[in-house]
């Protein structure tokens, strides 16, 4: 009972006394019901509120059955995250033609009035089936596409994540003329840093670094990703250059104590800042993400030696 109260479903049909049934039925099994008088009804119904199961007729006014199993599948494809909806057909119609009709409209089943409890029940409980292993396989795949976003070695995103991110920011930063700012987080001397050290020690290094910025950023409104083998890049919505500057300063602070041990003794890196940023300005094109990436390397490149930081405000 409890399983089936997690499934809502829809009925519709204009013979109030096939409703009844069905929606009886229904009921007794512990599903939430919702009942509507015809297609058009159903369909308005739907759009407001997800149903796991929608039990249709062929022939209702205003809008057919048919047109409903359209309409729900256009639906879902503009909607996939709200999950499959499974739809059985009930008519008085019998030919495998009208089958066959049901079928590439749409529906999952198709079942002849008049209705017979038993196989409807049996019907319903195959549909129960076929949507929790839906929403196991959807699981899955949420899980799988959220993996393939982190960064392995450090936890933190990847650049798959922040090449799919940051062009999002920039639509928003421009709709809403609000300030963006993106950090790119390099160090001085890293390929000496490895050779002298070892890889060991300089994937320790990386990882300190991760931990240290996840920690460090506004939790759910900054991002950090490793940008590529020796780079971080930390996107900072609602942030001007001057504010991300002060940013990196204190970011400096607690970078340059990051120790790394190797053998007998400990060791250091040297972070370097490049940050670029602009106000979002609606009447503008959007800057390309290479673009916006290109000056914050260069920013990174002009670093100043002395506070290690270098910073583009974009016009």
């Amino acid at each position: 009972m409890d399983g089936q109260a997690k499934h809502s479903v829809l009925v519709a049909d204009d013979n109030i006394l096939i409703r009844n049934i069905v929606v009886d039925m229904l009921k007794t099994m512990g599903f939430e019901v919702c009942e509507a008088e015809d297609g058009a009804q159903a369909l308005e119904a739907y759009q407001s509120k997800r149903f796991h199961i929608v039990v249709t007729d062929w022939v209702m006014p205003r809008m057919t059955g048919l047109e409903l199993c359209q309409a729900i599948r256009a639906d879902s494809s503009a909607r996939p995250h709200l999950g499959y909806t499974y739809i059985i057909m009930l008519t008085s119609q019998d030919s495998k033609n009208d089958t066959i009709t049901a079928l590439d409209a749409g529906a999952d089943e198709y079942l002849t009035k008049p209705v017979h409890k038993p196989e409807l029940q049996a019907r319903i409980r195959t549909a129960m089936r076929i949507i929790e292993l839906e929403a196991i396989r959807e699981a899955h795949l949420q899980q799988v596409y959220a993996a393939s976003l982190v960064d392995v070695l450090t936890g933190v995103h990847n650049r798959k994540f922040m090449e799919e991110r940051l062009p999002l920011e920039i639509k928003r930063t421009n709709r809403y003329q609000r300030p963006l700012s993106v950090m790119l987080i390099g160090f001085n001397g890293i390929d000496k840093f490895r050779k002298d050290n070892g890889i060991f020690a300089t994937e320790k290094l990386l990882q300190a670094t991760a931990a240290l910025l996840k920690e460090s950023v506004r939790q759910e409104v900054d991002w950090v990703a490793r940008w590529n083998e020796y780079h971080f890049l930390v996107l900072l919505p609602e942030t001007e250059v001057n504010d991300a500057c002060t940013v990196a300063k204190r970011l400096k602070v607690r970078m340059n104590q990051i120790a790394i041990e190797v053998k007998d003794t400990t060791v250091k890196a040297s972070p370097l800042y490049g940050i670029v940023g602009f106000v979002g300005d609606k009447t503008k094109k959007d800057i390309p993400l290479e673009r916006l990436l290109e000056f914050a390397q260069q920013a990174l490149e002009k670093a100043d030696p002395a506070t290690q930081i270098g910073g583009i405000k974009l016009g």
